[in-house]
């Protein structure tokens, strides 16, 4: 069994490859944290919402009394 000698374009094509496998990845992560952060967006805008309606009943209260 002969071995095949590895040229520099074998290599460089391997490399590349492998950066982008890697890339493939962090795209995936990034939808992940993009999708994470609009649910977190999300909740935080309805805990103010939330918030916005209890102070503004606290004010109510306190300018009736």
């Amino acid at each position: 069994m002969t071995k095949k000698k590895t040229t520099l374009d074998d290599l460089a094509g391997m490399v590349k490859d492998g950066f982008d496998s890697v890339d493939e990845r962090f795209d995936e992560v990034q939808e992940r944290f993009d999708r994470i952060e609009k649910l977190i967006l999300a909740d935080h805008k309805q805990r103010i919402e939330h918030l916005e309606v209890e102070v503004k009943k606290l004010k109510d209260l306190l300018i009736f009394k």
